[in-house]
């Protein structure tokens, strides 16, 4: 399937998950054209010409961007990844605060310059900042959406692909709920190739228990925080995943991606964003109404949706 026409994506912030972005955006081919605006005049101008030197080596994608917001006109996407960053020891939602008046400032001027475009956040706490730009924004919560836990179900199938002795992917499993401390895997449904999970063996790769599964599920919910402690920062996982959502937009793929978008009457959660299994393609994201969920996937889902709504109504006080 090929990429809208003349398409172009813009990336809100220069820092090094935008940088990424833009890197695996042009290397996958993701938009014709590839736009990264910042603030920061320096910063932003030197990262648009570390990558555009690079261009004679990917197919037909551009790069452009600096720091006035004429930068975004034109966008059929804008990724918006401008924050303050997640440090060691930090959960996501103790971002909320500093990065919603982030979010509330600049969306004015982004709408006002791409008012057409589809807009996915990664700002962190991405559920949360998700919330915060679909309010301030008026557009249909299809076209609000964050990235959500994208790369946290890329990392489940990393780990589950490994232990089983298959590609990634031949495992069909999704993480979902809040991006961060409460979110959790839909297990029952979960598959490798045409086998259940719990009974899926091969030579070398014994079944796989509940308590193991279990651990799995916890590894993948704080490998951030390994990341950022041995390196600062995660940035090329959400570079690579976040364009890969930009194509499922930009080429109405209606690819099933678990990325978070305000919800209404989902299973009872109203007005919260949080990552279910959803229909992606060129007018947003669309929650998959009829995911089957156990009893007990409910009230974890529940349970993240409180924590998300405490964690929303105290940005907003």
């Amino acid at each position: 399937m090929s990429t809208r026409e003349n398409s172009k994506l813009t990336i809100v912030g220069a820092g090094s998950v935008g940088a990424s972005v833009a890197y695996a955006a042009l290397i996958r081919g993701s938009a014709r054209h590839v736009a990264l605006y910042d603030i920061a005049t320096e910063k932003v101008e030197a990262e648009v010409l570390d990558l555009a030197h690079g261009t004679q080596f990917i197919d037909s994608s551009d790069i452009t961007g600096g720091s006035d917001l004429s930068v975004v006109e034109g966008s059929h996407v804008v990724v918006i990844t401008a924050g303050a960053k997640q440090r060691p020891g930090q959960t996501r939602t103790d971002l909320a605060a500093t990065n919603a008046g982030i979010i509330e400032g600049m969306m004015p001027g982004l709408l006002a310059a791409a008012p057409d475009a589809v807009y996915m956040l990664v700002t962190n706490p991405c559920d949360v900042m998700t919330v915060i730009a679909a309010e301030m924004s008026g557009l249909p919560h299809s076209r609000v959406f964050s990235s959500g836990t994208v790369l946290d179900t890329s990392r489940l199938r990393w780990k589950l692909a490994q232990r089983a002795g298959v590609s990634t992917s031949s495992v069909h499993a999704h993480i979902v709920g809040e991006h961060g401390d409460t979110e959790f895997a839909l297990w029952d449904e979960a598959m490798i190739g045409t086998v259940p999970i719990l009974e899926w063996e091969a030579d070398g790769h014994p079944r796989m228990t509940a308590d193991e599964l279990e651990q799995i599920a916890v590894d993948v919910r704080d490998a951030a925080y390994r990341v950022i402690k041995g390196k600062g920062v995660t940035n090329y996982a959400i570079g690579l995943s976040s364009a890969r959502i930009v194509e499922a937009i930009l080429q109405d793929q209606r690819a099933v991606l678990p990325v978070s978008s305000v919800l209404h009457d989902f299973h009872g959660i109203d007005g919260i964003a949080l990552s279910v299994p959803s229909i992606v393609g060129e007018t947003g994201a669309v929650p998959i109404r009829n995911t089957p969920f156990s009893p007990r996937e409910l009230e974890k889902l529940s349970a993240s949706a409180q924590a998300l709504a405490a964690v929303t109504a105290s940005v907003r006080s």
